[in-house]
């Protein structure tokens, strides 16, 4: 019986996330109860987070770049994004996702993250290529919006995809070498990067010569003669 007790937790999670309560709410008072329930206490779930915060400290470098993304986007870091962007009249959509795309790649192969999606991305890249609508006086298009946050999303995945092998010793790299490895086949990391970097310039490539040419598309769709 204590054993399903403890799946208590569980079902405050599924009935909190399903009245759409507070998601930090939820998953603290999850945790509270199945510490309790599953026999833990309060110094065992106390020890339990300390011992996997230590065993997981990297992730420590995740959480503060939420948090400073988070400060920063909540006094005004999206709309200094925007209006940044605003000046510049002959800038589009697509041009600013490729552009991105350029820093995205050169940081990616020094293993240099922004904190993905949720990090950099939305904050930052997406007002901007918004601004780039809204500069020219016209209103953003909800349909064109949601292709602009795909279009991205997608660029950043690519990058760091193709960009993070070029990181001699990264985990990209170590696991195509033990890779190779097991298959008879022994290469250094060098020589995996050097193999890479033509690989990721022509996905780089590919990717911004589509989304350039995508984005092109959509403002004809979703601003008919307004496009220029």
């Amino acid at each position: 019986m204590e054993n399903y007790l403890s799946l208590l937790g569980v079902l405050i999670v599924i009935l909190g996330f399903a009245f759409k309560l507070d998601s930090i709410l939820i998953v603290m008072v999850a945790l509270v109860v199945t510490a309790f329930t599953g026999g833990l206490g309060l110094e065992g779930m106390l020890e339990t987070l300390g011992t996997s915060f230590v065993n997981n400290r990297g992730m420590a470098i995740f959480i503060i770049i939420m948090l400073a993304t988070g400060t920063l986007e909540r006094n005004g870091l999206k709309e200094s994004a925007a209006t940044l962007i605003k000046r510049f009249k002959k800038v589009s959509a697509g041009m600013i996702i490729d552009i991105y795309g350029v820093f995205r790649m050169i940081f990616a192969a020094f293993n240099v993250s922004f904190g993905g999606v949720a990090g950099f991305v939305r904050p930052i890249i997406m007002p901007m290529a918004l601004g780039t609508v809204e500069s020219k006086g016209l209103t953003v298009n909800p349909e064109h919006e949601e292709e602009l946050k795909g279009m991205s999303s997608a660029m950043e995945n690519i990058c760091w995809f193709f960009g993070q092998v070029l990181f001699i010793g990264g985990a990209g790299a170590l696991l195509v070498q033990s890779t190779l490895k097991d298959l008879g086949y022994e290469v250094t990391l060098g020589q995996l990067a050097l193999v890479q970097i033509p690989v990721a310039i022509t996905a780089l490539i590919v990717a911004s010569v589509y989304f350039y040419l995508k984005e092109k598309k959509l403002a004809k769709k979703y601003y008919p003669g307004k496009e220029k």
